[in-house]
């Protein structure tokens, strides 16, 4: 089997044009030269060999059986000879020269069936890797190739790739948005669940926030172009996935410096088990025969292919869930990691404010109904956090909000506006310590009453918490900037029982670098500015990209693009599972090279079985490495 691990990824299908939802991708086998190469040599073979069987001449099958040695032994010649002129020795070069040696000596089907199986299975890994690919661009591959671009009143269709920052865009209804950016006119509900994981459409007004790639339901859009389709969220993505398949692991790096010196090795033995034989007498085509088939059996393809198969299916399949994975060594560490430190607002909390209590002042007349119609009233007009959610609590309860005139707005101090005649001022109350803001609501100068806001915690905090302290055996970190009592608010919804609050960027860092130098291996999961160097620090870093900055997704191995914390403990359980698939296929791999070594040293191994069972071994390594691309390798033990 071709033992170089393939890295590239499938050639990228175009963009599809604009529709209810891409079709789904699957890259043909013949579509790869590989397999094209491979099917002609298993043709010629196929069809010399039963002229070969049936007695017929030579001069019939020969010309087939060199068919099949020149189109499945090309390539890995070629790559071999490439890699002898760097003056390293490849193991596809020693396949071919075992393939020739068993063609001198007479045994050309021999050599055949190993030239077939070679470039069979080179073309199954050649497959695999661009099935692989397959299955992220999948969730990628959605961006529109036009976009409709109106410029002084008038419509153009252009590449998506000619938009810029600023230009304003029209998405009817039906169409995939082409371009990260904000809704300036219009509204439409938008299934953007591929990007954020949100199982129904989500309405957008002016003044949200879309994502290319997303597909508008109903209403026209028109969005203001806010990134460079160059540094949009499914361009980012697109990005990772590439370097991700670009990279290699540690192990693998490893294996790979091993090849080098264990085929030297091999090469040395295989001259050994040749001459010494020979030099006492033996014959001289059995001699040659016993040292080509120990020479094959003898190359370590399956230990070289132990490796990448499961971390790049394991990469798929994370991606398949939101989780980006940048690379096979970001794969591998996320496994590796004994703690964790959790960032807090954004993190565990869903990073905006939510009214969590009305207490409206005795004897004010008021109650709690009519105090937070009051007060969302008075902040309706307002954009400010604290004013949205404000207006969605009163939304939720369905109270009627009266129209606000005069409306005015004091950074820091709050807003006013005149509602049913009178002045009403909302306001944040001076409580920078506590666990909660508080808003004070006044009438005409009078006071009302008070609301409190909180940060949201995720629905899905205390389960990942729970699930990260089970796969370390230790609860989680809590490193935050906001301050104590509202870390420990959340510290106790969660089951966090060490709490670091008021931290500085450079704190979060030595939090995490004293865990590091106590002999843990510690995951870092944040999604601000203030985290990215934290996330560098780590030994894996997990950045949330639902409203993760763009350094932080930059900083990070691996990002939750659906804003999924469960996310986090799952990729790091898909993690353990490749490392362990590792270990498998280098056992499968060392048992089998050991077990033909030394039946073709101490017996007699035949060169078709000896070729069967290292070809074998190989496929059998590369297909339990492809088992992590199973929906069930994702779902919790």
């Amino acid at each position: 089997m071709v033992c170089r691990v393939s890295t590239t990824l499938a050639p990228a299908p175009e963009a599809a044009p604009s529709a209810p939802a891409p079709p789904r991708r699957r890259t043909r086998v013949l579509a790869l030269p590989e397999a094209r190469w491979a099917l002609a040599s298993l043709v010629a073979f196929l069809l010399a060999l039963p002229l070969e069987l049936g007695g017929a001449s030579v001069w019939t099958y020969g010309p087939l059986y060199a068919v099949a040695y020149a189109a499945g032994g090309w390539e890995p010649a070629l790559e071999g000879l490439r890699a002898l002129r760097e003056k390293t020795l490849d193991v596809d070069l020693l396949m071919i020269v075992a393939a020739l040696g068993a063609a001198a000596i007479g045994q050309v089907l021999d050599g055949a069936l190993l030239i077939v199986i070679f470039a069979t299975s080179g073309a199954l890994e050649a497959l695999a890797t661009a099935r692989t690919a397959d299955s992220v661009r999948g969730l990628l591959d959605l961006a529109p190739t036009t976009a409709t671009r109106v410029r002084d009143g008038n419509e153009e269709t252009v590449p998506t790739a000619d938009l810029s920052v600023g230009d304003l865009v029209l998405v009817r209804p039906g169409e995939r948005i082409g371009a990260d950016g904000t809704v300036v006119d219009g509204a439409g509900e938008v299934d953007q669940a591929t990007i954020t994981g949100e199982s129904l459409p989500v309405l957008k007004r002016s003044g949200d926030d879309v994502f290319a790639g997303t597909l508008n339901g109903t209403g026209a859009l028109r969005v203001r172009v806010g990134r460079e389709p160059a540094d949009s969220v499914i361009a980012r993505i697109v990005t990772l996935v590439e370097e991700a398949s670009r990279t290699k692991a540690p192990t693998q790096l490893f294996i790979e410096k091993i090849e080098q010196r264990y085929s030297v090795g091999v090469v040395v033995a295989t001259l050994a088990v040749f001459g010494v034989p020979l030099a006492f007498g033996a014959d001289l085509t059995d001699a040659l025969l016993r040292a080509m088939t120990f020479m094959i059996v003898a190359s370590p393809c399956a230990v070289v292919l132990a490796t990448m198969p499961p971390l790049l299916s394991a990469i798929a399949n994370a991606g398949r869930h939101g989780v980006l994975v940048k690379s096979a060594v970001a794969m591998e560490r996320l496994g590796e990691i004994d703690t964790a430190a959790l960032d807090k607002t954004g993190t565990l909390t869903e990073g905006a404010p939510e009214v969590t209590a009305v207490h409206p002042l005795a004897g004010s007349g008021v109650d709690e109904d009519a105090l937070l119609a009051l007060a969302a009233a008075a902040e309706h007009p307002s954009e400010h956090p604290l004013a949205r959610a404000i207006v969605a609590a009163a939304r939720a309860r369905q109270l009627p909000l009266a129209p606000a005139e005069d409306f005015t707005a004091a950074p820091g101090r709050g807003v006013t506006a005149v509602v049913d005649g009178r002045t009403v001022h909302v306001g944040r109350a001076d409580s920078p310590e506590g666990a909660e803001t508080t808003v004070r609501v006044t009438r005409d100068g009078a006071l009302l009453g008070t609301l409190a806001l909180t940060d949201r915690l995720r629905t899905d905090a205390a389960p990942s918490t729970a699930a990260l302290t089970a796969l370390t055996g230790t609860a989680p970190i809590l490193l935050t900037g906001d301050h104590a009592a509202a870390a420990a608010r959340v510290a106790e919804a969660t089951g966090i029982t060490d709490v670091r609050a008021g931290l500085l960027p450079e704190d979060k860092v030595e939090a995490v670098r004293e865990r590091e130098r106590a002999g843990r291996r510690v995951l870092f999961v944040g999604d601000g500015v203030n985290d990215a160097p934290a996330l560098a620090a780590a030994h894996a870093g997990v950045a949330m990209g639902g409203a993760g900055s763009d350094l932080a997704l930059e900083t990070a191995d691996a990002v939750v693009v659906r804003d999924e914390l469960t996310a986090v403990p799952a990729v790091v359980r898909l993690s353990r599972r490749a490392r362990r698939l590792v270990v498998q296929n280098l056992a499968v791999a060392g048992v089998f090279i050991t077990v033909l070594v030394l039946w073709d040293l101490i017996g007699h191994l035949p060169l078709p079985l000896g070729v069967a069972g290292h070809e074998g071994s190989t496929v059998l390594v590369g297909l339990n490495g492809l088992r992590l691309l199973r929906e069930s390798a994702w779902r919790s033990e």
